[in-house]
């Protein structure tokens, strides 16, 4: 493994977990021969789904759920990295949007932190305090309306909340309404202001997002609908222009699917997203003056329902998080074509959901 001298590569998992057993784990990760190492584990926390990393500061943020006054609530948790020693301390938590959150992301600053709320149709900015603790709600943002499946779209379901490049704009993908809502991001107080809005193609059911390193172009990947939609992106204005989408599953599949992460390549040439019924990591080439799709190929996730995956920091790895399968699957990234190819290693982790892998 590498020696305690080094940058060390942790992988941080968020779980469905009852609080009573232990629902975020903390590995290393030898990235040359891909051996993953267990380091530590924290208990306490139900349904720790989602992450988020704060790389400069080592801290590391999750969502959770509790009840106050017997209402279900969100939380957001606090806890410090301990590098050397392989261990994650719980620093603080704090209540923050009803009746839950599905989405944490911290911006760019590292001072504040986005939840978005799936079931509770609104979106939550929270402060994290100079030592790294969970501050409080400072503001939020409820959606309202319906899309066009009668069924998943009913109401307002943010999903994911993801920042701009230059931190001024927090941009909501709402699969409920078809919608990414852009808002203008207060750096200095911490608010939210509505500033635009555009619709996905009908029924497409936006979940995640992930900016072009050119910070051009915006993919979402669409869970309702199986697909992925390419925008053109206004750095200045925040405006957002639909260009294309185009179908996450192979012409002649026709059983059940959900989507649900998205990724794209360090270098920008290519784009990854995860199909949940096909369990499959689908490959896209990024056409370079266009930012359109094309397809490459589809390779099988190595398990069950991949909720999510992530590259590594120098994009030569991706891991795949297999939920239903209770699995990590670990691939390697081919540098000539982006092609996946899985290296027969797995680590056996109970409902994973998320992963961030980061070298600290």
């Amino acid at each position: 493994m590498l020696s305690e001298s080094h940058s060390r590569l942790l992988l941080f998992v968020g779980s469905y977990a009852e609080a009573g057993d232990p629902g975020v784990y903390l590995y290393e990760v030898n990235p040359s021969g891909g051996e993953i190492r267990a380091l530590d584990q924290a208990t306490g926390l139900k349904n720790p789904t989602f992450l988020s990393v704060d790389q400069d500061n080592r801290k590391l943020y999750a969502i959770a759920e509790t009840s106050l006054e017997g209402e279900r609530i969100g939380e957001v948790v606090a806890f410090d990295i301990d590098v050397t020693a392989g261990t994650l301390r719980e620093l603080n938590r704090k209540v923050s949007i009803r009746p839950s959150s599905s989405h944490i992301q911290l911006d760019r600053s590292n001072r504040f932190a986005a939840v978005a709320g799936y079931h509770g149709g609104n979106v939550g900015l929270v402060e994290v305090m100079p030592e790294g603790q969970v501050g409080q709600l400072l503001d939020e943002r409820r959606h309202e309306g319906q899309g066009a499946d009668p069924v998943r779209q009913d109401r307002p379901h943010p999903h994911s909340v993801t920042f701009s490049p230059d931190n001024r704009f927090a941009l909501v993908a709402d699969l409920g309404l078809d919608k990414i809502t852009v808002y203008a991001f207060d750096q200095a107080g911490g608010g939210l202001a509505y500033q635009s809005e555009v619709s996905t193609p009908p029924g497409a059911g936006p979940r995640h997002l992930a900016f072009h390193p050119n910070g051009q172009w915006l993919y979402s990947i669409n869970e309702v609908n199986s697909s992925i939609s390419v925008f053109r992106y206004d750095s200045e204005t925040g405006h957002l222009a639909l260009a294309d989408t185009v179908p996450t599953l192979p012409e002649d599949y026709d059983g059940e699917n959900t989507t649900a992460e998205i990724a794209v390549s360090t270098d920008g040439r290519y784009v990854y997203g995860s199909n949940r019924g096909h369990d499959s990591i689908v490959q896209f080439a990024v056409d370079p003056a266009s930012g359109k799709l094309k397809l490459v190929e589809h390779v099988s996730s190595e398990g069950g329902h991949p909720r999510h995956f992530a590259l590594t920091p120098d994009g030569g790895h991706l891991i795949v998080a297999n939920r239903d399968d209770n699995l990590l699957a670990w691939f390697t990234v081919n540098p000539d074509d982006g092609k996946l190819a899985f290296t027969g290693r797995i680590v056996h982790v109970s409902k994973p959901v998320c992963v961030k892998p980061v070298l600290l």
